[in-house]
Order: structure tokens, then sequence, then C-alpha cells
């Protein structure tokens, strides 16, 4: 789209109007009005969108956050293109490449023609990404980044990932050896992706159908728990370690288990910027990928399977 061209009054979105299972309460609305533009925010035209679990336990209400209302449109990462600019904008202007992500939308998503959102959500999108890698990356690298910062990943330390093959896990592979500096790095996946840990960094390539990685004579410094097994993490973990937990938030964890949630913000995507235009950090995006617009239902159904490879993403978006 032309940054000069006229916004329309609707536009098409996914919607849904009260809780339940994803297939059953979520509906393509033609008619939805274009979300209007408060101060300090940027309309968006959505060129991709990418789904995370916390777009599924929002639809099925398990997670809501405060002065949530419904209907709602689902989804937090976007890439696309500025329309519209509110009062009080300075960083971005109309026709600028963007991607980000609506932590904090308190009902209008991504999964839609456009979305407006705060400027302190967004980055300019590096150039070697396409609209599609963009979009697959925000929440993850934001989750990966924040979780191992705070548990105090630092180089020459060592970590392993569970999960390594899915959104988080792929991502905090390549942060773990190219921003924090880990000398050694081990992730679990099932057989067929042990392949996809090496090339992405890892030095030990776990198979958690054969091997339980809490029994292994190896510990680690930082234990990075992208699939809610708190409880055998924290037996991997060496005295004075830290284990990450970003899946199992409503429960009490065992120490030294910690909750971590991320929170968006436009600077750690402008941090890692330099890293995904040189190709030292690469967006993983699940071999299915993109799903058209109109099948986002099979977008959701597919990812709650937990077999997707990295990111499962929605482009074009109309």
């Amino acid at each position: 789209m032309a940054a000069n061209s006229a916004v329309p009054a609707k536009m098409k979105a996914w919607v849904y109007r009260e809780h339940g299972d994803v297939a059953t309460v979520l509906r393509l609305d033609s008619e939805l009005e274009v979300p209007e533009v408060q101060e300090g925010q940027v309309l968006v035209k959505v060129l991709a969108a990418a789904l995370n679990p916390v777009d599924t336990m929002r639809v099925n209400g398990v997670f809501q956050l405060p002065g949530f209302a419904l209907p709602a449109v689902p989804g937090y990462d976007l890439a696309g293109i500025v329309v519209k600019v509110g009062r009080e904008v300075k960083d971005l202007k109309v026709g600028d490449e963007v991607y980000g992500f609506m932590w904090h939308a308190k009902k209008d998503g991504t999964l839609a023609e456009y979305a407006a959102l705060e400027v302190a959500f967004l980055a300019l999108k590096p150039k070697k990404l396409s609209f599609e890698e963009a979009a697959s990356l925000p929440a993850v690298i934001q989750t990966a980044y924040g979780g191992l910062e705070r548990a105090g990943l630092s180089r020459g330390k060592s970590v392993l990932v569970l999960g390594g093959a899915g959104g988080v896990g792929t991502i905090t592979i390549q942060l773990a050896k190219e921003v924090f500096g880990a000398s050694r790095v081990a992730a679990t996946s099932s057989t067929g992706k042990l392949d996809l840990l090496k090339s992405l960094g890892a030095d030990l390539a776990i198979d958690y159908t054969k091997v339980n990685f809490e029994d292994l004579p190896e510990k680690f410094d930082v234990v990075y728990d992208a699939v809610g097994q708190s409880a055998r993490a924290v037996k991997a973990v060496k005295p004075g370690g830290s284990v990450v937990e970003i899946v199992e938030l409503d429960k009490e964890l065992p120490p030294p288990a910690f909750s971590f949630v991320a929170t968006s913000d436009r600077w750690t995507l402008e941090k890692v910027k330099p890293l995904l235009e040189s190709g030292k950090v690469k967006p993983v995006i699940d071999p299915k990928s993109p799903f058209p617009f109109a099948q986002a239902i099979e977008a959701f159904s597919y990812l709650q399977t937990g077999r997707a490879t990295g990111k499962v993403v929605i482009h074009p978006v109309p």
C-alpha cells in the first residue's frame, strides 16, 4: 500500500465476541471499524502477523490483561507500514516500515488490516528481513532476551534451552551465543529437529524422546524453560544458577525458578537490529507458514498441536 493511500473507515479482522475454543468463537468480520489513533500512537497497515501460545489463551479466556473488553481482535506480533501518525509522535512517520509487539492491547490486536499502537512498542523493520520474517520476531525476541538477561547469563556461562525448536527456543539459542556470550549452549527437541538446533548454534542437541535432560551429569548455569517443565528444570541447574519459566506463570515454582513475562519495548528490537541485519540472528518460521489471512483458524489449530518449528505466521493480510 502506498504511504499516502486513504485509510478506509472499515476493515477486515478476526474477532471473538465470547471466550471459548478458537475454532468455535473466532469469526472473520469484514466491517470492523478501523481503530482511532490516539496521542502517541500510529496506525499501521498490517502486512504480516504471527501467532503465539498466549493468543490462544487470550481467546480461551485463560489469560486476560487488566481493562480487557469484548469483542476483541487477537494477535500481538505485527509488521507493516505506518499510514497515520497521532499527535506528539516524533520518531515515526507515514511510510515507515515497522514491526512490533502489541502486548498492552486491551481489545484490538494484530489479526486485522490495521492496528493502532504506541510508538514505544514499534521499531523500524530491519531492511534485510521480509515482513513475514519481521512479524515472527517481536514477542519471542523480547521474551528470549529479557529472560536471559534477568537470569544473569553472561560470557563464559552455560545454558540449557528446553523447547529449543519452538518460537522462543530458536531465538534463545541464538541470543545466548551471539549476545550473551554463552560458552556452552544445550537445547532439547524431538528427534527430527536436532540438526536445526545445531544449525542455530547449540553445542549439545538433546533428543527429549530418548534422554531425560535432568539425568545428564552435566548441569547448567541457566536453564531456560520454554515448555513448562520447571520441576524437572531445577534438577538440571548448577548451585547458584537460575531457571527461567515462561509457561507455568500461574503456579508456585520450585526455587531457583522464576516466572518471566516480556514487556513490549522498542529498546530490545533496536538492540538486536544489527544482529538481524548481519544475519547472525535469524528468524525461524515454520515450513507450513505463512498461512493466508483467511486461514487464521487453521493457523491456530496448527499452533495448538505443539509441533510447530519456530513461529507460525499469517501473511498476506489483505
